[in-house]
């Protein structure tokens, strides 16, 4: 009895691992009914296009001007530049500051001069002697040309060595021939070397100014022309001024800081200035170079340039299409088309 129960209980545990395999079979070829089923993929989302955004400038009619502006200072409309003619001194004192008013023959400057005024009073002492030596000689030669003669000889000598030696003391010492203000000190000190015909002291004459406009870059003074109208501006009072001198027209200096000074550099006549207007006195100006009427106009930042092809990018339908373009006065904030465009059309403008 109890080995029949015990078959029974082996047989039905190899029924079971039977049954458990074939599951195990089944399941790996049909994916097995105890695992979850996976999720169909679902198709991406229709996304619309974004509908893109221009910033558009409508193409019109207008007048148009470039105009140049800045600050211009007012300067003496004649100046002098004292410089020494001769190389190798050496500086021992300027004398003068800006803003010294000075006459003429005033000493603004001077160069170790060594021994020469110890030598010019041994040649004074030595002109006495012979000038006293030639009284003595119409004295007691009575008559006797030939002596007096020798000693008018050592007179006239004499002198000629003392003359010499004023000019060597002249040239160590540099004199305004005219009367006025400083306005520029060169910034040497005791010791320095002076180079022959630098300008050391610039003297300038107060009664007569000018107003003076000077650039940084050549570029900004291109378009000016002598008799152009200035306005001009002093203090919140309005003047007119006309443009009479430019690079082109600069008088030719041997100087190297004053033909710069000149090549960037343009001069301005104002009527009926006020008395309190001095050297130094600055002013705002306006020049208009260019000037257009009634001529098509759009922003700068409408207008794009590659490799020398200027363009715009102008609205079609929803899109951008590009137009060749002739541009003409390019002023600071705008730009004259004259050519490929019509009044009325959509530019894109750069953002």
């Amino acid at each position: 009895m109890h080995w029949r129960m015990g078959e029974l209980s082996m047989k039905g545990k190899t029924l079971a691992f039977v049954l458990a395999g074939a599951c195990c079979v089944t399941g790996a070829l049909s994916g097995c009914s105890l695992l979850p089923k996976e999720e169909e993929a679902l198709a991406p989302p229709l996304v619309k296009p974004v509908k893109e955004n221009f910033d558009l400038y409508e193409v019109k009619r207008g007048n148009i001007e470039k105009k140049i502006t800045g600050v211009a200072t007012f300067a003496s409309d004649r100046m002098t530049y004292l410089y020494f003619k001769e190389s190798g001194g050496r500086l021992e004192s300027i004398n003068v500051m800006v803003g010294d008013v000075i006459q003429a023959g005033d000493v603004v400057a001077t160069i170790d001069s060594g021994d020469i005024e110890m030598k010019i009073r041994q040649q004074e002492i030595a002109i006495e002697k012979a000038r006293i030596a030639l009284e003595q000689a119409k004295e007691s030669s009575r008559g006797d040309v030939q002596a007096m003669r020798l000693k008018l000889l050592d007179l006239e000598s004499a002198q000629i060595q003392m003359d010499l030696l004023k000019n060597q003391l002249a040239k160590t010492r540099l004199v305004s021939d005219i009367s006025g203000i400083v306005t520029y000190v060169e910034p040497m000190k005791q010791g320095d070397q002076v180079t022959a015909y630098k300008p050391i002291v610039t003297v300038s004459d107060p009664k007569e100014i000018k107003l003076v406009y000077q650039v940084s870059n050549l570029s900004d003074l291109v378009g000016v022309e002598i008799n152009m109208d200035v306005d001009v501006k002093i203090n919140n009072r309005q003047y007119r001024g006309k443009v009479v001198q430019i690079p082109a027209t600069a008088p030719q200096s041997e100087n190297k800081s004053i033909q710069d000074r000149n090549a960037r550099s343009i001069v301005i006549k104002v009527d009926d200035l006020p008395d309190d207007v001095k050297i130094g006195t600055q002013a705002d100006i306006t020049i208009v170079t260019e000037k257009r009427d009634n001529v098509l106009i759009i922003p700068r930042s409408g207008l794009r340039s590659y490799l020398g092809r200027d363009y715009v990018q102008v609205l079609d339908g929803e899109s951008r299409k590009e137009v060749d373009v002739e541009k003409g006065i390019v002023a600071a904030t705008e730009v004259e088309i004259r050519r490929g465009l019509q009044e009325g059309q959509k530019v894109i403008l750069n953002n």
